[in-house]
């Protein structure tokens, strides 16, 4: 394993080419013990490999390296070894290694990669926690990239209800949520999603083909969406601009063979621009939970050894108040102004709304409804 560690380090060689010497070679330690002069004999090699080879080779103490990795706990799948994704042996382009802190998804298990553009609207924020919530619920993973807006949204709600429990039963296990990191696995970007970070460490795990303790780089996001997609089983995409990251995601998904869904927006809204244009070229809508669930063979799974969770019902001026609740936040004093209650009224069916779990505060005296099927 220590030599997979040196080839992965090998800078100035493509996965791809990675693949072909080891594929030509047998094995990594083959690779490292090769002398210069049957390196030069190597025609079929580029130069430039086999200049990056002999620098590797000649680089710093990276058997001390490895030795301090071993300490750090994560763990470290190369290609082709044991625990190393099947999904991702299909994909173009496959990484020559992961490395995970947590676990990687069990191979049996249904994923959902879940999408979408950064600066999103409340509707999409909303939208994009109900489904992360609903796949965890119903047993799948839900893949997403850790960034500020859909991604993390889908893994809040995908990690909301762990721990949680009805009766007797225990709500979701520990593989609900993995984040593919555009970054090395022990660095937590963006830093505000801390405690989001640790969450999905534990309830599922944090992924990257990138060596511990390097940072985020601007093209390291683009090529990730390639893992994103290839350990799913479906792509969801909530909302997108017309040139986006999640678009990129989703052509990577039809090229893998993977389906597509979107979430419809509304006409002329720029982040409705990316999922109406990927309706129009034929993805698949997600309209439905059930009808969803059903496709991905999710809904058999659903409330399976569960009890059911039962609706709390709403009093009187909570239903005057709901009711008048849409897609768009709504401040304290539309609230007022359209229910006709008084301030303190309510002030009190707001706040009897949100530990029903009807709305949330998106932010200072705004709410929004949340969606529930």
């Amino acid at each position: 394993m220590k030599y997979a560690f040196w080839f992965a380090g090998a800078a100035g060689i493509s996965n791809m080419e990675k693949l072909r010497l080891l594929e030509l070679f047998g094995s990594e330690e083959e690779i490292y013990h090769m002398t210069e002069y049957r390196l030069d004999q190597m025609h079929m090699i580029p130069e430039r490999t086999k200049e990056a080879l002999l620098a590797a080779k000649k680089g710093e103490d990276w058997e001390r390296e490895y030795q301090k990795f071993l300490e750090t706990g994560i763990q470290f799948f190369p290609y082709g070894s044991p625990g190393y994704p099947e999904k991702l042996t299909h994909i173009y382009d496959p990484p020559y290694c992961l490395y995970v802190k947590g676990k990687l998804p069990p191979k049996e298990q249904i994923c959902i990669a879940v999408v979408g553009a950064r600066k999103c609207t409340s509707y999409g924020q909303a939208a994009a926690e109900l489904i992360g919530r609903k796949l965890a619920l119903a047993g799948a993973g839900v893949i997403s990239g850790m960034a500020y807006g859909i991604d993390t949204a889908a893994h809040e709600g995908a990690v909301s209800p762990w721990g949680e429990q009805y009766g007797r039963n225990r709500i979701v296990t520990e593989s609900a949520a993995y984040g593919v990191l555009g970054c090395g696995v022990d660095i937590c970007y963006p830093a505000r999603n801390r405690q989001l970070y640790h969450k999905v460490e534990t309830c599922g795990g944090l992924i990257s083909e990138f060596p511990v303790g390097c940072g985020p780089q601007k093209w390291f996001f683009p090529m990730r969406n390639r893992i994103i997609s290839g350990l799913s089983d479906a792509v969801v995409v909530v909302e997108a601009r017309k040139r986006s990251g999640s678009l990129i995601t989703a052509d990577l998904a039809l090229e893998q063979g993977k389906p597509v869904y979107a979430v419809p927006g509304r006409i002329g809204d720029e982040l409705s621009y990316g999922t109406n244009w990927l309706l129009s070229q034929g993805a698949e809508v997600l309209y439905s939970f059930k009808e969803f669930m059903q496709e991905m063979g999710l809904f058999a799974r659903e409330d399976q050894g569960r009890e059911k969770i039962v609706e709390i019902p709403l009093e009187k001026n909570e239903w005057l108040v709901y009711s008048g609740f849409g897609s768009t936040p709504k401040h304290l004093e539309a609230v007022i102004e359209e229910s006709g209650l008084t301030f303190a009224e309510a002030a009190a069916a707001l706040a009897g709304l949100k530990k029903k779990g009807r709305i949330q505060e998106v932010y200072k005296n705004y709410f929004i409804k949340v969606m529930i099927e």
